[in-house]
């Protein structure tokens, strides 16, 4: 069986269907690569793709899509909801099969590097890449956004990892590294005040004292007029999709708030949808190895 990687590159661009349409094109182009999935949100002015292929494959695929976005998307125009500070804002590899962490964090040294020398674009490790501890929370190493990194890039603990301590002038800055998998989760409230949906959020993200492997903020989509508590849920098995949902619930109850719905981002993996099926449909002696069809035929 081939050894398989996957890259969920994210790409501050969620509103022209010509530049959408020119990375999917090059996402496909790529031999020994697969396109799994991609999303666009016009709000958050963002696409997630979802790639994977042989280390090698993946991390060509890796390098032409960021030369592409460095041609296509001008940061210095950009307006989202989403917080970014590069045209391929964060670009993480996930081991998948026959691979290691620490081959991934070699390969997400070579692509930044690669980055760096062919396109001008700097970058960050982040996750298992970091160089320190600093560095592994993406939240952390993208704070201050694209307007505010210039001068974050001259303060002494956040010179690049690859690149001098200046962005690319329309490309921005990007994160790079190795991580497990995650889920990209965001629920919808039946209301326009993004402060209550802020104010969610920070109950529930592990770093104001909620749940430990959920990183969380509000967004408004305003297509919609309605308020979103965005998500990273970074360990499903550590903090459940459904666990986070019901306090969720719970938090938008206090606030005379409904939720409405919620929006999966890529792909997530299976064990963490089966179990909010066994919670919510309340499975007595559930076996997922033995109970659920595909792991038999898979």
């Amino acid at each position: 069986m081939p050894r398989l990687v996957e890259c969920i590159p994210n790409f501050s661009e969620g509103r022209d269907v010509g530049v959408i349409e020119a990375l999917v094109d090059a996402a496909k182009g790529v031999p020994g690569v697969t396109l799994l999935d991609h999303s666009s949100d016009f709000s958050h002015n963002r696409s997630v793709f979802t790639l994977v292929g042989d280390p090698a494959g993946i991390a060509d695929a890796a390098f032409d899509l960021c030369k592409l976005a460095s041609e296509r998307i001008d940061m210095t125009k950009h307006t989202g909801e989403h917080p970014r500070m590069g045209a391929t804002d964060v670009i993480p590899f996930v081991p998948i099969r026959d691979i290691g962490v620490g081959e991934c964090v070699e390969i997400s040294k070579k692509v930044a590097a690669r980055i760096w020398e062919e396109l001008g674009v700097p970058s960050f490790l982040y996750e298992y890449s970091a160089t320190s501890p600093g560095r592994q929370n993406l939240a952390a190493v993208r704070k201050g956004q694209f307007e505010g990194m210039p001068e974050k890039l001259l303060l002494d603990e956040w010179a690049p990892d690859f690149g001098e301590r200046r962005i690319h002038p329309t490309a921005g800055i990007t994160a790079i590294g190795a991580r497990p998998p995650l889920v990209a989760f965001n629920v919808n409230l039946d209301t326009s005040d993004l402060g209550i949906a802020n104010d969610i959020a920070k109950t529930i993200r592990g770093s104001s004292g909620g749940f430990k492997y959920c990183k969380a903020i509000g967004v408004m989509l305003g297509e919609r007029n309605i308020a979103q508590v965005s998500m990273n849920l970074v360990n499903c098995e550590g903090t459940p999709i459904y666990q986070v949902v019901e306090a969720i619930r719970a938090e938008a109850g206090k606030r005379g708030v409904t939720v409405t719905g919620s929006e999966l981002v890529g792909l997530a993996p299976a064990k963490a949808l089966i179990d909010c099926a066994e919670y919510y449909l309340q499975l007595e002696d559930f076996d997922y190895g033995k109970q659920v069809l595909e792991n038999h035929l898979l």
